[in-house]
Parts: C-alpha cells; sequence; structure tokens
C-alpha cells in the first residue's frame, strides 16, 4: 500500500496544506513532504498521529474496500467550504481518494465557481440537481440546467460556474479521485 499518495490525498481532501497538517500532527512540514512522496516510512506512532490529524482512524485508513459501508448518510459526509470562491463541497463517501473515483456533492452560490482543476489522466462525470451551471472545459463553455448532465476526459483545464440567482446543485465525479 503506497502511504504517501493516500495521506497527501486525505490532507488535500480536508484543504490542509502540509504546514497545516504537520502542526495538527506535531512534526515537521518536511517529514509531511517526504511522506507523501514516498521518500521515507512513518513509524506506526506517527502514523497514527497523522490520520488522527486527517480525522480518520488507523482502522478505517487501512479499511479493506470489502468492508466498506453500503449506504452513506448525507448527514456524515465531510463538507469543506470555500468562501471566496463561493461553494461548497460535500464528500459523500469517506476515505474515496483510496477509490477508482470519488463523488461529491457541489453547492454553487450564484456566481460561485469550483476550483479551475488542471488536467490529469482521468474522466468526469456530473447531473445538474438545481439551478444552472456554466461548464468551461479548456476554451469551450456550455450552459447546463437542471436534468442536464456532462462527460468528459480530463485532458483541459476545467470548472464549474454558478449561472443565475438561485444556488445550484450538482453530483460530481472524477475518476480517479482528483477533489
Amino acid at each position: 500500500m503506497d502511504l504517501g499518495p493516500q495521506i497527501k490525498s486525505l490532507r488535500q481532501k480536508m484543504g490542509l496544506t502540509q504546514e497545516e497538517l504537520a502542526e495538527r500532527a506535531d512534526l515537521s512540514k518536511g517529514f509531511i513532504s517526504q511522506v507523501e512522496h514516498d521518500l521515507t516510512s512513518p513509524s506506526l506512532d506517527t502514523l497514527e498521529k497523522l490520520v488522527t490529524a486527517l480525522g480518520t482512524t488507523l482502522s478505517d485508513f487501512f479499511r479493506p474496500h470489502k468492508n466498506r459501508p453500503l449506504g452513506y448518510p448525507l448527514a456524515q459526509a465531510f463538507c469543506a467550504t470555500e468562501e471566496a470562491l463561493g461553494h461548497r463541497l460535500h464528500f459523500l463517501i469517506p476515505n474515496a481518494q483510496s477509490l477508482m473515483m470519488e463523488p461529491v456533492l457541489l453547492e454553487l452560490s450564484p456566481e460561485g465557481r469550483s476550483k479551475t482543476y488542471a488536467p490529469y489522466e482521468g474522466e468526469v462525470f456530473g447531473f445538474i440537481l438545481e439551478g444552472s451551471v456554466l461548464l468551461r472545459l479548456g476554451e469551450r463553455e456550455v450552459l447546463l440546467a437542471p436534468e442536464d448532465s456532462f462527460y468528459f476526459a480530463a485532458d483541459d483545464a476545467f470548472e464549474l460556474i454558478g449561472q443565475g440567482e438561485e444556488t445550484a446543485r450538482i453530483l460530481w465525479v472524477l475518476a480517479p479521485p482528483n477533489f
């Protein structure tokens, strides 16, 4: 198991910098960087500090996929708000960064936007539940309304921008995880 990428993904999912994680776990930023790049392996005690600082437990961190629950109440989703961009992400599946895909519920305030995602090797799917959004993929744009969907290879930069006067809600899936 590659611990580094999983720790990095959890850290990014929580919106933490390496320095913030280091402070929470009482470690150095340099050590966090080395762990994330698989240049060093943490001791069991240090790994426990890291996963605790990331809001999980060792058992959940190493839980085999076959033991994962089948249902996930929205009330248990991890939420991250980015006020500067005017959006809120609900991470629907705990520790999905270790899975093949990661579904989120994105809420965009009017004129809110997602971050701009850099191109990567993967695919993106979305379904507009409420409101309207502008999907920008490289130089291309499309306006999407409720019950519209989108699907594309993530080989160009992309973002979603809220349109209109109401909050937009989008079920959004990146494969592999990249939120």
